[in-house]
């Protein structure tokens, strides 16, 4: 069974679609979106650290997070429903620093989106709701966990939903250009 790196559709280096092996017949479908040394042939040969899952209703936007330390890369993908997936590439010294792209995943193309380390990430829910699963490598540091605010006048994201529903804590992270100034970007 072998998975297929689709990186046609990604403009920022180091970003990558991953369509998973996926068969369906009367009895339903089988989907196969991790395989160790698939992974490993492309460069992840760290451990999955962590895995987890949100619900989310119609107009939520979560995001922009990211680790301060010890950087994360995260597998996102659509269980259920549709999000434009966001990313921001904060990596110090990148040549693409501070621009943004978004990548539409959804129950239906089943496409994991493959955020490396050194990028704010968040989404936004486009169907009636959405379950969105994350695998993680790397630990989570709680104390290093941080953010940039979703609606960063710099950054300027076109998000769809003209009524978002956000959480405090994500109202009130950073901006970009604190971002900038305390950290300069993340080293990776």
């Amino acid at each position: 069974m072998n998975m297929n790196f689709d990186m046609k559709n990604t403009s920022i280096e180091g970003v990558k679609l991953i369509t998973p092996f996926y068969c369906e017949d009367e009895r339903g479908y089988f989907l196969k979106n991790y395989e160790k040394d698939v992974f490993r042939g492309f460069g992840y040969e760290a451990e999955i650290y962590e895995e987890f899952e949100t619900y989310s209703c119609k107009n939520v936007i979560r995001g922009l997070h990211f680790q301060l330390k010890s950087p994360q890369i995260k597998f996102v993908r659509a269980i259920k429903g549709t999000i434009h997936d966001v990313i921001v590439d904060i990596r110090k010294d990148s040549k693409t620093f501070g621009q943004w792209e978004r990548f539409e995943l959804t129950d239906k193309n089943r496409v994991t989106l493959v955020v490396p380390a050194g990028f704010a990430h968040g989404f936004e829910v486009v169907s009636e709701d959405a379950v969105v699963s994350y695998k993680c490598i790397g630990k989570y540091l709680k104390g290093y966990d941080s953010g940039i605010v979703w609606n960063d006048s710099r950054l300027n994201i076109n998000w769809d939903i003209s009524a978002p529903i956000v959480s405090k804590r994500d109202s009130e992270l950073m901006s970009f250009q604190d971002f900038c100034s305390n950290f300069g970007g993340l080293e990776v």
